[in-house]
């Protein structure tokens, strides 16, 4: 039997990803009219397909193969970075949207062979997420509308975070009606998915309303609001994760109260970023010192240099939103700028405290004199 690839292996892969990070980066901010010579302007159109299936997707399909310890379903994180070289390089085609297409294929079917061999809510959930990027990805490469696209591609992040938030809820034992509430929000933001084909006003209303009745649950039952109080990185986490709760809650009532999402719209700017960045990055920040170790064996130092990245992120999603909501071009355009300094600031913070790691081990392997 063929092994999985070894943590070495591993580092181009989580390399592709963070390059489609960077450069996605770059295309929103070229979006906002911010000038980047260095980056082709052609990008600027890619920019959502290169943060979610060229990063997230890469990252998560990762992680999993990594878990699962199957050759076979590291052809998911292969092919997605895969999609996103060729989608630097060449831009937009059809090969690249059915790289990712392949991808969340099989993605989609080691969760759902875990959720055979382990029948549970969080395991159905995760093999749900992974699902929606497939929906997401094959409605991508059948001409469907941005924004449908855009939110099955929301679907799978959250659905995925949420699942793991519920795997771990298990430690408060949480009563049989929790897990009725879960699987029907669940089912809600399904529902609403599937309208927004052919009614995307109603079925983005839906979608706001799903994400607030999430945030109660994840509020009641979370585990952070015990890990809260514990000292060092697992306050830190908590903090990363419960600021994410906000912005999802925040980013549903701007869905709900604002009519719904159109596309090229600040409200649509709003609450799109408000999910991507405050909720999605936000638990990034949180599990980067634990997925490092995970998937490359390398031990993350923490720091508390580390709330620098996280309060800046807060800061200038703040900032944006404001500016989204107010029409304020001028914050919106600043907010977006320093968000993108936000994610540097993390990925700096984190490569130290790589290092830092690096550093003790070696300490404390030299020989005694």
């Amino acid at each position: 039997m063929v092994s999985a690839p070894g943590p070495i292996l591993r580092i181009p892969l989580l390399v592709i990803s963070f390059l489609a990070l960077l450069l996605g980066v770059g295309a929103g901010l070229q979006r906002m009219g911010w000038t980047i010579s260095a980056l082709n302007p052609a990008l600027s159109i890619q920019h959502g397909a290169l943060m979610i299936s060229g990063f997230f997707g890469t990252l998560i399909s990762l992680e999993r193969a990594v878990a699962l310890g199957r050759l076979w379903v590291y052809g998911a994180p292969a092919l997605s970075a895969l999609a996103s070289l060729l989608l630097i390089s060449t831009g937009i085609g059809p090969y690249p949207v059915l790289l990712y297409l392949l991808a969340s294929l099989i993605l989609s079917a080691a969760s759902w062979q875990v959720y055979a061999r382990h029948r549970a809510l969080f395991t159905a959930v995760l093999a749900i997420a992974a699902s929606c990027w497939a929906v997401g990805n094959a409605a991508w490469l059948a001409g469907a509308a941005p924004l449908q696209v855009t939110l099955w591609w929301l679907g799978f992040l959250i659905l995925t975070i949420a699942g793991e938030r519920l795997e771990l809820s298990r430690f408060l034992a949480p009563p049989a009606s929790a897990q009725k509430y879960f699987l029907a929000v669940t089912a809600i933001l399904l529902a609403t998915l599937a309208i927004s084909f052919q009614a995307p006003v109603p079925g983005t209303i839906g979608f706001g309303a799903s994400l607030i009745l999430l945030t109660l649950w994840l509020a009641r039952y979370d585990i952070a609001k015990r890990t809260v109080r514990m000292p060092g990185l697992t306050r830190f986490i908590a903090i990363c994760l419960l600021s994410a709760y906000g912005w999802l809650a925040l980013s549903g009532l701007i869905m709900v109260t604002r009519g719904g999402l159109q596309l090229g719209t600040l409200s649509y700017d709003a609450a799109l970023h408000g999910i991507t960045l405050g909720f999605v990055f936000g638990m990034v920040f949180g599990h980067a010192p634990i997925i490092l170790p995970s998937v490359l064996k390398l031990k993350v130092v923490y720091s508390l240099v580390f709330y620098l990245h996280l309060a800046l992120l807060q800061a200038s999603l703040l900032l944006r939103v404001f500016g989204d909501l107010g029409e304020i071009v001028e914050l919106r355009s600043w907010g977006g700028l320093l968000n993108a300094v936000a994610i540097l600031v993390f990925m700096v913070n984190t490569l130290t405290g790589v290092l830092r790691g690096r550093n003790k081990g070696r300490t404390l392997r030299r020989p005694s004199r």
